[in-house]
């Protein structure tokens, strides 16, 4: 037996309806087609559907199971439908992402909640890592998207990388802040808020200042770079900050409390990646997330260019 889904819906409207004609109307074919169609039905099932008299049609008890039978698997398929239309026009699906710190408080909350808008069936889940620890979750698969620091490749991780320049964060009032750059010559022996020592950019700066014959203060060190703001802020160090973190603080801060973001030179770079799994198929919702992840990445530059001039 080989039922299709017009007939199941032809013979719903007929049962609704309680008429050949009316039925044949709303689902627009004809008369005689929607008839024998039924009869076909009747053929497959090995039963009457319905009784006809004095050109009017009664269904069978059997008919009236039969229903219940059609409107379960209509209304399975209509739903079915719903979710494909909202899975093609992103307004449902679920999206999984593992981002590092400096993108967790400010840049990527306010890139999901453009994304959200509109989109109320669409559920997105944010965790926050070591760039490490998100390389693994990406390559086991156990996370669709990864914003980290970039890794070494391999096969199990697709990755589009950026090389960042990192600035340097001064208070406000600071006589530096009025500088076009600045240098290690500039921050000669003055306190300075680092990351841990094996990270890339502190091993990065701390070339810079031994070539340039200057002493590098390293007077806090910090496993990441966001709580260094607080101690920018009180005048207590300056900063190598990393442009993520640099960036959400322009966005977040009141320009009345906001830090100077100045260029640093010579250029220490920190290279961060999107990482999806390399041999998974992306999700449409995640492939659309990844372009306005892009986009975002790319304006941050712009801005912080901008704010450098």
């Amino acid at each position: 037996m080989h039922l299709s889904l017009r007939q199941l819906a032809t013979f719903r409207e007929v049962m609704r309806s309680g008429s050949i004609s009316q039925a044949a109307r709303s689902v627009g074919r004809t008369q005689p087609a929607v008839s024998t169609m039924i009869h076909a039905l009747e053929d497959q099932l090995g039963f009457a559907l319905f009784v006809r008299a004095h050109g009017k049609l009664t269904p069978t008890p059997e008919a009236h199971f039969f229903l219940e039978e059609c409107e379960d698997i209509l209304g399975r398929v209509e739903r079915t439908e719903r979710t494909l239309i909202r899975l093609g026009s992103l307004q449902s699906g679920k999206l999984q992402i593992a981002c590092l710190p400096a993108a967790s408080s400010v840049f990527l909350p306010r890139l999901m909640t453009r994304f959200l808008k509109g989109r109320d069936d669409l559920e997105m889940s944010l965790i926050m890592r070591s760039s490490d620890v998100i390389e693994d979750l990406i390559a086991s698969q156990q996370f669709d998207l990864g914003f980290a620091e970039t890794p070494q490749p391999r096969e199990s991780i697709h990755q589009t990388d950026y090389e960042l320049d990192c600035v340097c964060l001064l208070p406000a009032d600071d006589p530096l802040a009025r500088a076009e750059c600045v240098t290690p010559a500039d921050l000669d022996g003055r306190p300075m808020a680092v990351l841990f020592d094996r990270h890339g950019s502190t091993i990065q700066t701390e070339a810079a200042f031994r070539d340039a014959g200057c002493r590098f203060n390293k007077r806090i060190e910090l496993r990441t770079s966001l709580p260094g703001l607080q101690f920018v802020a009180a005048g207590a160090c300056a900063m190598i900050c990393d442009m993520i973190t640099a960036y959400g603080h322009l966005l977040q801060a009141p320009e009345s409390t906001r830090l100077s973001i100045r260029r640093f030179l010579p250029r220490i770079s920190n290279s961060v990646s999107i990482l999806t799994p390399g041999y998974a198929t992306q999700s449409m919702v995640a492939r659309a997330f990844i372009e306005d992840l892009e986009t975002a990445v790319e304006q941050m530059q712009t801005d912080i260019s901008i704010a450098l001039k």
